[in-house]
């Protein structure tokens, strides 16, 4: 039996969660009306066609990016916060991502986040070319970082692994450099790392202070109070 209530926002939900999950091939409408246990013709009534229902979803994405907060005390922790919340936003829903990028609202997708950026630039003393390079350069790194995750993530298995390739003998004088290449990759912590390394060149190469007193503390910066 169809079920009497179904709002729009609950065919998006269901909608997204089969394209997070299998893409956007899976998302037909038949299947789409027995994961909600509702006739095809309520979908109809509730979001109108498949585009029409796709374009919904494209919406819904770019407004869900338009979310990220910066967090923190110093303008290189909350530079750095955005730049983490962007990556995850990316990385929870490729195949949404995707279809962005296929209806070519890839740039109005990212301004939401870029705003955010600008805004923490300019707290943090950055005008004009050096807050425009420092929204670029982080926009590139996390979308980069995340396709090079993603890559990774569906390559087929390697043989030799870098396990094998990297021993002793191979780093010359530096076995525990053999040994930390041969580990597992920690991606969040690699990520953190290479941005907070390009957050701290950017505002330095400005002549803006980072935050770090020098002694593993961070000093105080214009969101300490």
């Amino acid at each position: 039996m169809a079920r009497s209530a179904l709002s729009r926002d609950e065919v998006l939900d269901t909608a997204a969660a089969l394209v997070r999950e299998h893409g956007p091939a899976a998302l037909t409408m038949r299947r789409l009306a027995a994961e909600l246990g509702t006739a095809v013709t309520s979908i109809y009534w509730h979001v109108g066609n498949r585009e029409s229902l796709l374009d919904a979803l494209v919406a819904r994405t770019v407004t869900d990016l338009g979310t990220i907060r910066p967090r923190g005390a110093t303008p290189a922790e909350r530079l750095v916060s955005v730049a983490r919340a962007l990556r995850r936003a990316l990385r929870e829903r490729p195949h949404l991502v995707a279809m962005v990028h296929e209806r070519g609202l890839t740039e109005r997708m990212f301004l939401p986040a870029q705003r955010v950026l600008a805004r923490e630039a300019h707290a943090a003393g950055l005008r004009g070319a050096h807050a425009a390079r420092a929204v670029r350069a982080l926009q590139f790194q996390v979308v980069g970082y995340v396709l090079i995750e993603r890559n990774r993530e569906r390559a087929p298995a390697q043989s030799p692994a870098e396990e094998e390739l990297w021993r002793e003998e191979t780093a010359g004088s530096d076995p525990e450099l053999a040994r930390a290449l041969a580990a597992p990759i920690d991606t969040e912590a690699l990520f953190v790392d290479s941005v907070r390394a390009l957050v701290d060149g950017l505002l330095a190469g400005a002549g803006v202070s980072t935050g770090d007193t020098g002694d593993g503390t961070v000093g105080r910066g214009p969101y300490s109070h």
